[in-house]
């Protein structure tokens, strides 16, 4: 590395090596020079000659000078050049890595947020698991509440007329049924209807045969299933006839009942493989209802117990309908009369409306008479009274 003042040449420039041989040659052609010299005094006759030959390599040597004082400026514009390339390089280079920064920087808080979010909803969805859990886990206990209920006959009949309460209660008025009505032979039934006669009060009674039905389900040979048919027939029978006995009363009841089962389930069954048992019911007058059709039941007896609310306040509807009669009767007659008011009262003021029009047209004739025009001579003789 050689430098000249500011300006740094490396070895390795080939610039920087022509100039190193261009010197070397000056350096030879001057050893030439002195040779030459001492060879003057030798031949005085070349001394002509070899001054021309020195005038031309000075010359020569002249322009490589000029050459290496043109090839400095150029290798310092190079080299401003290049700093100059460097600093807007290195400016490019920082501006791009800033905007690289930044944008990893907005990255990865862009990517920070959706995580946060994300972790934020995974938080909320682990918190309905955990509700849903919980209500699972409530449920669970329900079952197992109900099953617990369901095992127990007295529990279970208590069951069975809560359910026909709830059915009741929103199928029909509260003074159009009684929970746990006593008859006269002293049995109590769970629901008495009061229906005018006919057909009379009805009772609706909950029985739920539920050994019967379990034991058809847990059935797993054709022996199990004849066995839980037969346990079946005999609870809905015994059920039926019970019903028959104790709450179709002649002259205080309807000639029928209904057996309610809280289980739409059993009456599926009972309908699907148990029809001689629904047969059975109709002769005896006991008919099978579910929660369904009780409800549909019910709602046709509130019909019923609407119409006959109707024919109770028939007297009276018709006494009501001939005052109203009366009154529109009278309404109209009024409304004649008034009607006769309004075109008399129509006819007096069209005859006042003529009469006013009369006197404006006098009042005008009137005010159109002109007294000073009229001459004394032309003045109107008196008339002469004449006697009767």
């Amino acid at each position: 590395m050689i430098q000249i003042g500011d300006t740094v040449f490396t070895l390795n420039d080939p610039l920087v090596l022509a100039g190193l041989g261009a010197a070397a040659a000056f350096v030879l052609l001057f050893a030439m020079v002195l040779m030459v010299l001492r060879a003057a005094g030798r031949s005085a006759r070349a001394l002509d000659p070899l001054s021309a030959h020195m005038l031309q390599l000075g010359q020569r040597v002249q322009a490589l000078s000029d050459g290496q004082q043109q090839l400095s400026g150029g290798l310092h514009h190079v080299s401003e050049a290049q700093a100059v390339s460097q600093t807007r390089m290195l400016a490019l280079m920082e501006q791009r890595l800033t905007e690289v920064s930044r944008g990893m920087t907005e990255s990865l808080h862009g990517t920070a947020t959706r995580t946060a979010r994300s972790l934020g909803d995974l938080q909320q969805r682990l918190e309905a698991i955990d509700k849903a859990q919980a209500n699972i886990e409530k449920l669970s206990g329900n079952v197992l509440g109900l099953q617990d209920i369901l095992s127990n006959k007295q529990t279970r009949g208590a069951f069975g007329e809560i359910q026909l309460h709830d059915i009741v209660q929103k199928a029909l008025p509260s003074d159009a049924y009684t929970m746990q009505a006593t008859l006269s032979n002293g049995k109590r039934a769970d629901c008495l209807v009061h229906l005018p006669n006919p057909p009379g009060p009805i009772v609706i009674d909950s029985k739920f045969p539920l050994e019967a039905y379990e034991a058809l389900r847990r059935a797993e040979n054709q022996s199990q299933l004849i066995e839980a048919q037969r346990m079946m027939r005999i609870a809905l029978r015994a059920h039926i006839k019970a019903i028959s006995e104790r709450y179709i009363l002649e002259g205080e009841t309807a000639d029928g009942a209904l057996l309610f089962l809280p289980s739409e389930a059993v009456y599926a069954e009972l309908h699907a493989n148990f029809p001689e048992l629904v047969r059975e019911g109709f002769a005896a007058k006991v008919w099978i209802v579910s929660p369904t059709t009780c409800m549909a039941t019910l709602n046709t007896m509130r019909a019923v117990l609407k119409d006959a609310r109707m024919r109770e306040q028939a007297g009276a509807i018709r006494r009501e309908l001939a005052a109203l009669y009366a009154d529109v009767d009278r309404l109209g007659t009024r409304v004649g009369n008034l009607d006769r008011h309004f075109t008399q009262a129509a006819k007096d003021i069209e005859d006042i409306k003529i009469s006013a029009e009369k006197a404006g047209k006098r009042a005008r004739r009137l005010d159109n008479f002109d007294f000073e025009e009229l001459a004394p001579d032309t003045a109107t003789p008196p008339v002469a009274r004449i006697e009767p």
